[in-house]
């Protein structure tokens, strides 16, 4: 579309005032140095950014096009009563073994498409396109929550405790976890409204954000979330990644040197095990993703003081040796908003932006 390459023109002309590469901030947006200039051309000419390949394309009648007798031919076989319930993957096959060629699928299925006769059949369901669930931005604690269910490895062979656990997205502070031996929508819906008046959330537009689980989807989980104003945000079926706060919280849990070598003995020693990781999680560890500031220091604002110190620490150190330092020091700025799910334009800037830095 016009209006998206001129996007991606005035995107690339920032990245490279900043001091990327013109062919680097091209590869970030799959295009070439040389369709730039094309369209640099066309709007210096105050010519359209339109592709107009496509029209050229349509001009043109290729050589192997089936005639339409051939077209009419594949339509009257398809709805025979021998392959009218069958698609053209079975069907090919079937004339091959008879001796006859008509044409490839693909020429099967592009001649039923235009005579919209493209339909599921059989008794299966037809697959539908789910899109992309709704983004989010957060610009501060208790605006954006993620939540999810893990399992924790019990000392019974094949049984498992489950943590259900509460991420604010912004700061990465666990807001509130329990571990139950079952999945309920009810034990969800507890933990929730804990997490709520321990956060002391009485405001309507919190998000909260979870997979398609059952306990996520609950009547007893959606009429809490109604009750408390709280907006439910769902993952797309079978899709992680639109919830990869929790994903990646579940991974640090596990993987983490204090993680037991053996299964938990009992739920008591896993919730006692579960609660030191917190207390650790939310006030020890340095958070990659938020500027290397504990979840807590960042939740109750702390961080933005906590990164200009260090902003300062190393300014004066590059003052007292500045032949160490051949460029500037090290980006202590402070992370303004986190997304959720982000639209293409934001996820395309971000990556401009990081090339550009």
């Amino acid at each position: 579309m016009p209006k998206d390459r001129h996007i991606a023109i005035d995107l690339i002309d920032e990245a490279v005032t900043a001091g990327a590469r013109c062919a680097r901030a091209c590869a970030v947006l799959e295009i070439n140095v040389r369709t730039l200039q094309r369209w640099k051309k066309a709007l210096q000419e105050s010519a359209s950014l339109a592709d107009r390949r496509k029209a050229a394309a349509a001009e043109r009648t290729p050589a192997n096009k089936l005639s339409d007798g051939e077209r009419e031919a594949i339509l009257t076989l398809c709805n025979q009563t021998e392959y009218r319930s069958l698609p053209p993957s079975q069907i090919v096959p079937r004339l091959a073994d008879k001796g006859v060629y008509i044409a490839s699928e693909s020429s099967f299925y592009r001649v039923l498409r235009e005579a919209e006769q493209v339909h599921q059949r059989g008794r299966s369901n037809p697959p539908r396109a789910v899109p992309k669930p709704e983004g989010f931005k957060a610009t501060g604690p208790n605006q954006l929550w993620s939540w999810d269910i893990t399992f924790l490895a019990s000392s019974i062979r094949g049984s498992f405790y489950r943590l259900y656990l509460v991420l604010d997205i912004f700061s990465r502070k666990i807001v509130g976890w329990e571990v139950h031996e079952n999945e309920s929508a009810e034990h969800a819906s507890v933990l929730i409204r804990k997490a709520c008046l321990a956060e002391g959330i009485h405001w309507q537009g919190l998000v909260l954000h979870a997979d398609n689980g059952g306990p996520m989807k609950g009547a007893t989980m959606l009429a809490t979330l109604q009750k408390l104003g709280v907006v439910p945000s769902f993952s797309r079926p079978s899709v992680s990644d639109d919830n990869p706060y929790s994903e990646s919280m579940f991974r640090t849990l596990k993987y983490t040197p204090a993680y037991p070598s053996k299964p938990f003995e009992s739920i008591e020693a896993t919730r006692q095990w579960v609660h030191s990781f917190v207390q650790w999680y939310n006030e020890v560890h340095r958070h990659s993703a938020i500027g290397y500031v504990t979840p807590n220091q960042r939740h109750r604002g702390e961080d933005s003081d906590l990164l200009e110190q260090r902003k300062a620490v190393y300014e004066k150190a590059r003052q007292r040796n500045p032949q160490r330092w051949s460029g500037k020091t090290r980006n202590w700025k402070r992370v303004e908003e986190v997304w959720l799910n982000p639209p293409k334009e934001h996820q395309a800037a971000k990556e401009v932006e990081s090339i550009a830095a």
